[in-house]
């Protein structure tokens, strides 16, 4: 091996930037790829996780998906996160906005409004877990303003558990969304406000023709996380719930048919379900929501 000192100056610019690759490569094709790959290679199999011998079984594990309605029938709870997710854009952008403009405490609301994105998932799972409790603080609240007619059981009802979830979850991401949407709409420069106040443009002017059309990028961006997000749902329900009375999700559900009934490899084809849907999620909206040239 040649020394360091006897190659060119642009060789050892290439050999340290290569050397300085390595690790993070390493750790990429580890813990990334090699997981990927051997998911793949598990769907294709009858394995319970735990026996040295593997059965392929080809597409049969794709075909038991496809066939018995129970797996794809969690599909619809999705469906309460994924409409959670167009009110938790609203809220995010409608604060960002607000607080872009000069208000009095911005910062102490800023830090209010991202403080949730601080927390761990299981932390909030367990704090929304008192929260709807029967005896909990929302039934309690709902008593000290004398709507004790509107106290329900938030997660044994079947017709309010998954929204009751999904209220959750809004709380928790919603802040991560402002943060976002606060950094594109500060980027704005003030001189084009201040064109069109002259102009006689008011707030909501502003925000139409000038806020909107500045961040059209950044709300595309968190359109296709946020639905990403709602096909994907795990931590919340998982920890409020464990997926009973109807709040069982795709995800959910894989982990028990890995975990609680031993079928890895029918696991591993869910989870290569899952994952070329958010792929063609994501490419689907791509198509759908072009650059306008």
């Amino acid at each position: 091996m040649p020394k360091l000192s006897n190659l060119s100056y642009k060789n050892q610019r290439i050999l340290i930037i290569f050397l300085f690759s390595l690790v993070p490569l390493l750790l990429l094709l580890t813990f990334s790829y090699l997981p990927v790959f051997k998911m793949f290679q598990y769907s294709f199999t009858s394995w319970d996780g735990l026996s040295k011998k593997m059965e392929y079984v080809r597409l049969e594990n794709y075909k038991t998906i496809f066939t018995k309605p129970e797996y794809f029938s969690v599909f619809k709870v999705s469906l309460y996160y994924f409409f959670a997710t167009f009110i938790q854009m609203g809220l995010a952008l409608y604060f960002a906005t607000i607080l872009s403009f000069n208000v009095r405490m911005k910062n102490w609301f800023k830090g209010i409004l991202f403080f949730p994105t601080l927390l761990n998932g299981v932390a909030i799972g367990f704090i929304f877990l008192f929260f709807f409790k029967p005896e909990g603080t929302l039934n309690t609240l709902l008593d000290l303003l004398g709507l004790g007619a509107w106290q329900q059981k938030w997660l044994l009802n079947p017709h309010l558990i998954n929204i009751s979830l999904a209220f959750a979850s809004v709380w928790r991401y919603m802040g991560m969304n402002f943060i976002i949407f606060l950094g594109a709409i500060s980027s704005i420069g003030s001189d084009i406000y201040e064109a069109s106040e002259i102009d006689g443009a008011n707030r909501w002017h502003q925000f139409r023709h000038i806020i909107i059309p500045s961040i059209k990028r950044i709300l595309q961006l968190n359109l296709i996380l946020a639905v990403s997000g709602a096909i994907g749902v795990f931590e919340i329900p998982y920890v409020m719930t464990g997926g009973s009375n109807g709040s069982s999700t795709f995800v959910i559900q894989t982990v028990d048919v890995a975990f609680k009934y031993s079928k890895l490899g029918l696991a591993s084809a869910m989870a290569v379900l899952l994952l070329g849907i958010v792929i063609l999620v994501t490419i689907l909206q791509r198509v759908l929501i072009k650059e306008e040239k």
